[in-house]
């Protein structure tokens, strides 16, 4: 199993940033995928998760309205759009696979995380 993030990156508060999860080694499809997130010397906290066919997505309540999760089947990727970001939304972010197409945790595996930093 590989999962491996991009698109992180600084960006001013109220921009935009996409993450992209390329994931290898496994029926992508078959499988719960989410976005979690460790803040400098915070706990890791869950972000957002999706269904393995799309149908059904979780927001904790801080990025609802504002981040949208999805994912391509055909080419195994999860994707995260932040838009109005906040400082506080600064972590590193993890995409991890889930136990079973609903079950998004615990997570069987995780990314090495892309730096998301929200600053002036």
């Amino acid at each position: 199993v590989q999962l491996v993030e991009s698109g992180g990156g600084l960006a001013q508060p109220g921009g935009s940033l996409r993450l992209s999860c390329a994931a290898s080694g496994f029926t992508f499809s078959n499988y719960a995928m989410a976005w979690a997130r460790q803040a400098p010397g915070k706990g890791l906290e869950w972000v957002s998760a999706i269904y393995n066919n799309g149908d059904g997505t979780y927001y904790t309540d801080s990025v609802k309205g504002r981040f949208t999760i999805s994912r391509d089947n055909a080419k195994n990727t999860l994707y995260l759009q932040m838009n109005s970001l906040k400082p506080e939304d600064t972590a590193v972010y993890f995409c991890t696979k889930g136990q079973t197409a609903s079950n998004y945790r615990p997570y069987s595996y995780r990314g090495q995380g892309t730096q998301v930093t929200v600053s002036s």
